[in-house]
């Protein structure tokens, strides 16, 4: 859920939405390029998808940056730091219920990603159906680094697109792979040049348009169900392990060190 990137609270993230006949397409926008997502801002995007559920016209949802620096670098750590453990469930109920509005009441979501594809961001994109990446992107679950994990779903669905060994390598390490590396690993559907993502995902649409939107429902309602077993019961073991976090000398260290641009000293 976090990032690796230079914050402040007034870098505020807008969530747009236009229509055009049966696309719903969802812009994320900040003077700073970053995108960082906030409880305001998480609030916001619920409402988006709600009016999106509302429109019986859409076929399908795009979700996209409107700059090349960032997809999203992730949520807002000087909102989190000063969290308790059950100001921090909440904030993961929050977020785990937006991925999943994306999963199980939208018509297919396709994430059109460029640059920073980092924490939160990254969990978004999981809980989309087709994810398609500028070569210039960079995946990161950073997370460990600030002494907390994945609490938006992270740690369920990346491991259900990776498989366990390289979902382990991304959660536990906090590191950063490129978008052919992200590829490789089934995390991305295609990888394009950056000067060719707009057309190249409009033809996606373009395509999915042309489909009945009762068959694309339909579908997508079977292939969730495929990989669905237990899924509950992950997100619950992993909210219950992000929210015990927030009472860990780590955790606070994690975050002040970030914010305070320095090493951390974890001692657990």
């Amino acid at each position: 859920m976090t990032t690796g990137m230079e914050i402040t609270q007034s870098q505020q993230t807008s969530v747009r939405l236009a229509t055009y006949e049966d696309h719903a397409a969802i812009l994320l926008s900040s003077e700073n390029d970053l995108n960082i997502l906030s409880s305001s801002v998480i609030r916001d995007f619920h409402d988006v998808l709600d009016e999106i559920v509302g429109d019986s016209a859409i076929k399908v949802v795009s979700i996209r940056s409107s700059s090349a620096k960032a997809f999203t670098a992730g949520a807002d750590i000087v909102e989190m730091e000063a969290k308790s453990a059950s100001e921090a469930r909440e904030f993961s109920e929050l977020g785990q219920s937006l991925v999943r509005k994306l999963e199980r009441d939208l018509p297919p979501v396709i994430a059109i990603l460029r640059g920073y594809v980092l924490g939160g961001g990254l969990e978004i994109a999981c809980g989309c159906d087709i994810r398609v990446a500028s070569e210039n992107c960079v995946f990161s679950q950073p997370e460990i680094n600030i002494g907390v994990i994945p609490g938006w779903g992270g740690t369920q669905r990346l491991t259900r697109l990776v498989g366990p060994g390289k979902a382990a390598e991304i959660i536990y390490l906090g590191t950063r792979i490129d978008a052919y590396e992200a590829l490789d690993a089934g995390l991305v559907n295609k990888v394009v040049p950056d000067n060719s993502l707009e057309d190249f995902t409009s033809k996606i649409i373009e395509k999915l348009c042309s489909m009945s939107r009762d068959s694309l429902l339909a579908a997508k309602r079977a292939i969730r169900c495929s990989v669905e077993a237990s899924y509950d019961a992950g997100f619950e073991r992993e909210k219950e392990e992000w929210t015990s976090l927030f009472e860990t000398p780590d955790q606070k260290e994690g975050m002040k060190a970030f914010l305070e641009r320095r090493k951390p000293g974890f001692t657990s």
